[in-house]
């Protein structure tokens, strides 16, 4: 397993900055095995938003206390909106979590939503892996 590609991809799925699609490329020119890399990209990025998930997980409780929500500066009204705008469009939109700048905040209102995690998983897994894959696809 490349470490360094794992970790690049982890870290560019949390809410800190990175990207891997570069150094996958890079690692791709290098002759790294097409599919490895892709299994490892994917592995790393979707324990990335595995984190991002958790993290809205853990701070569910948090979000519903009014002392919260008013640091937030978000009324019971706008979370509820948010709810519902999450299970309209939430499933869908999770194909989509390896977007820049909506992906990580889709991860984490998953979670804070407690959507289920099995899905959730599914669902950015198959959205990372064919976003990897294409890349891989279109440079090699």
């Amino acid at each position: 397993m490349d470490w360094a590609l794992f970790f690049a991809a982890l870290v560019s799925a949390t809410l800190f900055p990175g990207g891997s699609e570069a150094l996958l490329l890079y690692k791709l020119h290098a002759g790294g095995a097409p599919l490895l890399l892709l299994l490892t990209a994917t592995a790393g990025n979707v324990l990335g938003s595995l984190i991002t998930y958790a993290m809205g997980r853990l701070g569910n409780a948090a979000l519903h206390r009014d002392t919260v929500s008013r640091w937030l500066r978000m009324s019971a009204a706008s979370v509820a909106r948010a709810e519902a705008w999450f299970k309209r469009y939430g499933k869908a939109a999770l194909l989509f979590a390896w977007l820049p700048v909506v992906g990580d905040p889709l991860c984490l209102v998953a979670g804070l939503l407690r959507f289920p995690l099995l899905i959730f998983l599914l669902l950015v897994t198959l959205g990372k892996l064919v976003r990897y894959g294409f890349l891989i696809w279109v440079f090699f």
